[in-house]
């Protein structure tokens, strides 16, 4: 039972004009499926360690060596990527009132979050994450994290992530990520974030 690219829960072009109907199919289409493609070649090197990706990335070290770098890569950019799809919504949300008090305990105000998540995006050199998570303390905490590495290798339970890689807004913000950023504002799934919130408590 191989491991498989899911279906967008929207239209390519719903996130318009935030995040475009080319960028969508070239994300979703090219790249994920790249890594759902390359996860699969790599398991199935080793079978007796099954298909549970959350489960081999909780803990790295129970994956092969042969293939744990390639596992962590790319069973990582499925798990961020199956999870950054639901993350989106063409829809208006907000957070519930007891992530946005859980927000406000954290961070002082719902914008200081959005300025230090803001900055974990806007600083995470190269390839990467940006990510609001249920930390060990069972507290939130803005962090990211470099290539597709996923928050739950360090025993954190992602609840909000965004995808910076060039491959995310390169064809409609160019160079210009904080725009990107920016705009990603006008598309977070709320509904989702407080499922995730209330599951990691």
């Amino acid at each position: 039972m191989a491991i498989i690219l899911p279906e967008l829960p929207y239209a390519y072009d719903a996130l318009e004009p935030y995040i475009d109907e080319e960028t969508m199919h070239l994300h979703h289409d090219k790249h994920h499926q790249t890594y759902v493609n390359n996860v699969n070649a790599a398991l199935e090197k080793h079978p007796e360690i099954g298909e549970d990706l959350e489960a081999l990335l909780t803990n790295v070290e129970s994956i092969p060596a042969d293939i744990r770098q390639a596992v962590i890569n790319n069973g990582g950019g499925h798990l961020n990527h199956a999870l950054f799809w639901e993350l989106m919504t063409p829809e208006q949300t907000a957070p519930s009132a007891e992530l946005a008090a859980a927000i406000d305990a954290a961070f002082g105000s719902f914008d200081d979050f959005k300025s230090a998540f803001t900055a974990a995006a806007t600083t995470r050199f190269g390839s990467g994450w940006a990510w609001l998570v249920v930390n060990k303390e069972g507290k939130l905490e803005v962090t990211s994290t470099a290539n597709q590495d996923n928050p739950i290798s360090e025993g954190k339970k992602p609840i909000l992530g965004l995808d910076v890689w060039e491959h995310a807004y390169y064809v409609k913000y160019r160079n210009v990520r904080p725009d990107y950023i920016k705009a990603f504002f006008s598309v977070i799934n709320w509904n989702k974030v407080d499922e995730l919130f209330a599951a990691a408590k």
